[in-house]
């Protein structure tokens, strides 16, 4: 749900101006509107880089943390912001410092991988050589290139083989003229890069031990100054949004509260006599949006957030796709077994993650008991087809599973087509939709079309399906029907577009009846993935329970169980990750396309986000 705005405009003496931000800011329930769309200042660029920094910091940080162990001795020290700065710029040159060795290392590691067909030589020795006039080269050629009569011409010696090539040298007094490619070797020993690369990797150890600790005594340092200037951010952002009146006398200032917490801003400006206007919102009004649900719904903002926030005007979609899109998951996933295992480990997550992070943990148990009871409904566990299944304990429950042993509908696998049913309740929920957010925004008329739409389907369907699949309506109903599906026709045709004629009322009806009859059914084709993603995963799942029975057959049981439970841990492991990916992408693109377009739901909406002082909480 959408929570209801108030706009404010201020109007504040230039001579108040500061206190009147320093108060609104302690107050924290006023978001400043932007006057100025990308308005920038030499202060706020100062400060958006320094976010930077201080982004790229933290990161840095939290990798050395999470990636070594070391043995420090220090602890934690009091926060203190005034040193952000200073421990940015150690940040940074440490990392400089770890950028050049390892840079080093790579080019010593060059050095000794050249070297290594070699061995340890004395280049000294190399020298006295060509001091009395013998020319030493290094080559290397394909071993069955190497000709013997180079070892008469030039005592050209074979040092090492590896990889099916050569590497041999030769010593001469003139420039030896050999099919083979020269090789221009490092000017020192192999042990002299061994020895040079111990020490480089010893001074990264000790940049990267500096890092950890310095994570360990100082990042409350560090987060404390990264607040302190998203601090600084903020307040450069409201000064840009201030619009200056007569000079520099008066300040314009215009902002957004929630209704619930109007009155005390109003109490506010009322005992410190500040002039404002406080009104509802316009529908021309960019008004920032706040969405407040209950505790199963909000589960499922993230995956909003993924797409858009509504504008404010709009119809918050969240509770209404939140059930669809838990019953897609299980429909995809479509197996009881991963359900167990999505659910297990959810909820072991759930108790591990942040205060914060706990509600991806519910989300995912609740997608883990919709894929168990759509599993099960479905008679698929870890890939075994329980309707195929010789167990006798299964034999009273055979006939309630839903699928094409048991019955079929129209000729038709039954879950193909309840994903398309599904899908049709979805597509009318959201034409339903479409209609109230018109006549919410313009007027009643304005959503007489869309809902004649509605109206016309579900009239049609039940005149003439119901007596497709038996059921036969008294004479009175069906002329009930076809009585509401001319009305939903006039309010199909004539009133699409109140503003305009009746011919062009007429003619836009005309072709919402061509969109409708060719996207409509392109729609509800769109659903029927979800019967086509649960097969595959389960006929996969059975691939890999039979390969893991057959590859095995002719081994005895006291070897058999570890090849077969290689073969399944590793067969259903990537079967589980294919139908996770599966799961969350198509029930995601089934909710942002076709729900979301019949939805008339556009998004775009921007966040509420009051102006506040935010507070570093040292732990």
């Amino acid at each position: 749900m959408i929570q209801k705005m108030k706009k404010l405009t201020f109007l504040v003496t230039g001579k108040e101006y500061e206190q009147f931000l320093t108060d609104i800011r302690e107050l924290g329930v006023l978001h400043i509107q932007e006057l100025q769309s990308g308005a920038t200042s030499p202060e706020l660029q100062d400060s958006l880089a320094l976010a930077e920094r201080y982004n790229n910091a933290l990161k840095a940080l939290d990798f050395v943390a999470e990636t070594y162990t070391f043995d420090v001795k220090g602890q934690s020290q009091p926060a203190d912001a005034s040193k952000g700065l200073t421990l940015i710029n150690e940040v940074e040159a440490k990392l400089d410092e770890e950028n050049k060795l390892k840079h080093r290392i790579d080019n010593v590691d060059k050095a000794i991988e050249s070297l290594l067909p070699w061995g340890d030589f004395d280049w000294a020795s190399v020298g006295r050589l060509s001091t009395a006039g013998y020319q030493v080269n290094f080559y290397s050629c394909p071993s069955k290139m190497f000709k013997a009569e180079w070892n008469d011409e030039y005592f050209a010696q074979i040092i090492s083989e590896a990889s099916g090539k050569s590497y041999f040298v030769t010593f001469s007094t003139d420039t030896p003229d050999i099919a083979a490619e020269k090789l221009q070797l490092p000017s020192e020993s192999l042990s002299y890069y061994n020895k040079e690369k111990e020490g480089l990797e010893k001074q990264l150890q000790d940049v990267r031990k500096y890092l950890y600790q310095l994570n360990v005594e100082q990042r409350g340092s560090l987060l404390a100054g990264q607040v302190e200037n998203d601090n600084d951010i903020s307040l450069s952002k409201v000064h840009l949004n201030t619009e200056s009146v007569a000079g520099d006398a008066v300040k314009l200032i215009v902002g957004w509260t929630l209704e619930e917490k109007s009155e005390e801003v109003v109490a506010y400006l009322e005992n410190n006599h500040v002039f404002y206007e406080m009104e509802d919102p316009k529908l021309e009004d960019d008004v920032p949006v706040q969405i407040k649900n209950d505790s199963y719904s909000r589960l499922f903002e993230p995956i909003l957030r993924m797409y858009s926030l509504p504008k404010y005007h709009d119809l918050d979609p969240t509770p209404f796709f939140a059930p669809f899109f838990m019953l897609f998951f299980g429909l995809c996933m479509g197996d009881a077994g991963y359900g167990l295992i999505i659910l297990f480990v959810s909820l072991i997550l759930r108790k591990k993650l942040s205060p914060d992070m706990k509600g991806y943990g519910t989300l995912g148990a609740i997608l883990g008991v919709m894929t168990i009871i759509c599993g099960s409904l479905t008679g698929s566990f870890l890939g075994i087809d329980l309707n195929q299944a010789d167990w006798a304990f299964l034999a009273p429950i055979k006939p309630y599973f839903i699928s094409d042993a048991n019955f079929t509908i129209f000729g038709y696998s039954p879950m193909m087509v309840i994903s398309v049913v599904i899908g049709l309740i979805q597509v009318l929920l959201g034409m339903v939709m479409a209609g109230m957010k018109a006549a919410k925004l313009y007027g009643w008329k304005y959503g007489v079309g869309k809902m004649s739409w509605v109206v016309a389907l579900l009239s049609a369907i039940a005149c003439f399906g119901l007596p497709f699949c038996g059921v036969a309506l008294p004479v009175l109903v069906t002329y009930v029907l076809y009585a509401l599906m001319g009305v939903s026709v006039l309010g199909i045709f004539f009133f699409n577009s109140p503003d305009k004629n009746v011919i062009m009322n007429f003619g836009s009806g005309l072709w919402d009846t061509y969109g409708m009859a060719t996207g409509l059914l392109g729609d509800l084709l769109s659903y029927i993935r979800l019967f086509a993603l649960g097969l595959t995963g389960g006929v996969l799942g059975g691939v890999f329970n039979q390969l893991a029975m057959d590859l095995t057959a002719d081994m005895s049981w006291a070897i058999r169980w570890l090849p077969m439970l290689i073969i399944l841990l590793l067969g259903h492991g990537i079967n589980f990750a294919l139908c996770m990916i599966s799961s969350f992408v198509h029930p995601m693109r089934l909710t942002f396309v076709e729900f979301f377009k019949n939805a008339d739901f556009e998004g775009g909406g921007k966040e509420y986000s009051p102006f506040r002082v935010k507070v570093f909480k040292d732990k």
